[in-house]
């Protein structure tokens, strides 16, 4: 049987690991000059924060030439902090092009995972520490519960068995059509007025997507609003009352 698959030959071929740890001064190490990979200010304190909680658990990878391959960032954050030396991996079986594709790869590599935000939301309660040492700030928690809020709304958006897509009111498209009570009556709120709801759904290019999370964060600021729809409709309605043409 042939063998085409990641595994294939693994056997024969095992792939070389770091032996040992070493620590070197700070000023040992040489950062790549051409290192595509922009470390922010408020990234590298982020990683110092971390750092200063939990220890240098991630050493920095350099090559046979002391210079580094990953770990940039690290480096940057020891040096906020003061720090003399760090933990070192050397990886000394990669040869020129190796190395100057690896500085690559381990970024790219790590960019395709993904956080399921129910998770992330539950694990960030149940641990007593600063969210700040965990690498998320005020404006990353915001975008998180933004971010559950969107997803709950495109979860609501889907339209039940039985329910029709349709084209509501002023144009919106994708709302589904609400279910009918066995009786044919709309339900009543306590108030006796009628709480009826529609929902849908609309696809964002990433960069439009966070300019209206920004929007509503702004909007629930200003207006003391708790929910997400309500920020959106009081957004739509400040600019419907701008071009002097309130809502129906």
């Amino acid at each position: 049987m042939g063998c085409d698959g990641l595994m294939c030959g693994m056997s024969e071929s095992i792939p070389a690991m770091a032996k040992r740890l070493e620590m070197w001064p700070l000023e040992r190490l040489r950062p790549y000059a051409n290192n595509a990979r922009v470390h922010s200010e408020r990234q590298v304190e982020k990683i110092a924060r971390s750092i200063r909680e939990f220890g240098f658990t991630a050493p920095i990878l350099v090559d046979s030439e002391d210079g580094i391959l990953a770990g940039h960032g690290r480096l940057q954050a020891a040096q906020l902090l003061g720090l003399a030396e760090a933990p070192v991996v050397v990886l000394d079986h990669l040869d020129a092009e190796q190395r100057r594709a690896y500085l690559l790869a381990d970024n790219r590599l790590a960019e395709d995972a993904s956080w399921d935000h129910e998770l992330l939301a539950k694990e960030l309660a149940a641990i007593d520490l600063d969210p700040r040492v965990l690498g998320f700030d005020e404006d990353d928690l915001a975008r998180l519960h933004d971010g559950l809020e969107l997803e709950a709304l495109e979860v609501m958006a889907t339209p039940r068995a039985g329910t029709e897509r349709v084209e509501p009111e002023h144009g919106m498209p994708g709302a589904a059509a609400p279910e009918p009570e066995d009786d044919g009556t709309t339900a009543e709120a306590e108030s006796g007025e009628v709480d009826e709801r529609h929902v849908f759904s609309v696809n964002l290019r990433w960069d439009d997507r966070e300019v209206v999370l920004a929007a509503v964060r702004m909007a629930k600021e200003r207006w003391g609003l708790e929910g997400m729809p309500e920020a959106l409709a009081a957004l739509c309605r400040e600019w419907m009352d701008e071009q002097g043409a309130g809502a129906d």
